[in-house]
């Protein structure tokens, strides 16, 4: 089986990726001169994302990550599940927390409610993906830094997974229906 037999269509290539990215660690790293920003990836799904976007940056900066879920399969449980923290100290650190994509935005709000408890100097969000049309009622998740604004799909590739697969695709696609409406 191909992998790529069940993308129903390309919503973003590989080169628009990369593009983007680069524009992204630029911005960032523009933002964050002198301030030895920690960069907070999100396991498993931003890790693609995060690689670009550190390798881009210019700045000295810390690597750091979180393990969080609310999915079983292609649906969003509502509970945040935290796996691991931080094991470096983040008070009055610059915190930058880069997520794959924010959907609803519970996990994120979750997850930004306990990092602050850690007293960091500040703490902003990039996110490659974001689809605000799906965030809940009394969720305030604004990313500062957005990769691309995409429509309500089911998205896969670059770290994005449906149950653990597709994320080893270099772009962003649509997964055909019938592979998670089983």
């Amino acid at each position: 089986m191909n992998i790529n037999d069940n993308i129903e269509k390309v919503l973003i290539s590989e080169e628009e990726l990369k593009k983007r990215i680069k524009e992204l660690s630029l911005e960032i790293s523009k933002d964050y001169e002198d301030k030895n920003p920690v960069m907070l990836c999100l396991l498993k799904g931003s890790v693609s994302y995060y690689a670009h976007l550190c390798e881009n940056m210019y700045i000295p900066l810390e690597y750091e990550f979180l393990r969080a879920s609310s999915y079983h399969g292609a649906t969003s449980t509502g509970e945040v599940k935290l796996i691991s923290l931080p094991t470096i100290s983040l008070e009055n650190r610059h915190v930058i927390v880069v997520e794959d994509i924010i959907d609803t935005g519970l996990t994120l709000k979750a997850i930004k409610e306990i990092l602050m408890k850690m007293n960091p100097a500040s703490l902003k969000i990039t996110t490659l993906l974001d689809k605000p049309s799906r965030r809940l009622e009394g969720v305030d998740i604004v990313p500062e830094y957005v990769g691309f604004v995409i429509p309500n799909e089911f998205v896969v590739g670059f770290g994005l997974d449906y149950d653990e697969q597709y994320r080893n695709i270099p772009y962003i696609g649509i997964l055909k229906k019938e592979v998670y409406q089983k």
